[in-house]
């Protein structure tokens, strides 16, 4: 009797993985190298909001500078939950950096008052941007350089706001996959509770990240990577992922590819700037 052939289940690839203390070293002298030698400048300003992102960039910027060096900035909405606040405290307690909260519901609010309609969506791209204004002028302020908080997978799934989450200078975590940050918080001593929180935006009452995207961070960091190798969807499939999931998440991409450029610039010369004219590291 011949016996059916029964194949074995795909083994669904997982998130990529990461050697944190590889990667610790080489974050550490890349903030070093780029704010101290390429810039000259020795301090660093960025906003704390309580989640591991946030958290992994202050734990970073300590090492790479001095905690007397690095002034971080919770910047609370009306809205937004009292624990992030305390979870914040956790990591300026940790590393003993300078911290300041600065309430931005005035400056919000006195635009919003002039947009009632406002949705939930425009209000927390304002919410974002007033916090990055915030950023920058203390960064006048102290004589600092403005870092960069997101992670790859936001990134390429476009779950950021122009001109707000990205538009510092430098940003340590840019190619770190989400799961990859949680790796990196573990090895560096992130306080636990930051890393077993559900991440949010917390722009909005019970909002979530992976509720937002509908997809859970494990599971896009695993597809991301995959898609980044040049997989089909339909090879992606056949290695295990559901055809809605690599659905969403190559529409995220393909969609959000302009929030991952400088501004377009309509060319006259053969001088634009970023387009023709680069300085020579720049090729």
């Amino acid at each position: 009797m011949t016996l059916p052939i029964v194949e074995a289940p795909a083994v669904i690839p997982g998130p990529p993985g990461i050697d944190a203390a590889v990667t610790t070293e080489w974050l550490t002298a890349f903030l070093r190298d780029e704010l101290l030698v390429r810039r000259e400048i020795p301090r660093a300003v960025l906003g704390l909001s309580g989640g591991v992102d946030s958290a992994v960039t202050a734990f970073l910027c300590a090492r790479a500078l001095g905690p007397e060096n690095v002034y971080a900035f919770r910047m609370p909405y009306k809205t937004s939950q009292p624990s992030s606040l305390a979870d914040a405290q956790l990591v300026v307690d940790a590393l003993q950096i300078n911290t300041r909260t600065i309430d931005i519901t005035a400056a919000v609010d006195g635009y919003l008052q002039l947009e009632p309609s406002a949705d939930a969506r425009r209000r927390g791209n304002v919410m974002a941007r007033i916090r990055m204004v915030v950023l920058f002028d203390q960064s006048a302020k102290l004589g600092a350089l403005p870092i960069g908080t997101g992670n790859k997978t936001e990134r390429l799934l476009g779950y950021f706001t122009w001109h707000a989450d990205d538009t510092p200078p430098v940003n340590p975590l840019g190619d770190l996959f989400k799961t990859q940050v949680w790796a990196l918080a573990q090895y560096l001593g992130v306080p636990k509770r930051l890393i077993d929180k559900a991440p949010t935006a917390d722009l909005e009452a019970d909002q979530t990240d992976e509720g937002d995207l509908g997809i859970t961070y494990a599971r896009a960091d695993a597809i991301l990577a995959e898609l980044l190798l040049g997989y089909s969807d339909s090879q992606l499939i056949e290695r295990g992922f559901s055809a809605r999931e690599v659905s969403l998440v190559r529409a995220r991409v393909d969609a959000t590819h302009w929030k991952r450029h400088l501004p377009t610039t309509a060319m006259l010369s053969n001088t634009a700037i970023n387009e023709f004219y680069l300085r020579p590291v720049d090729f």
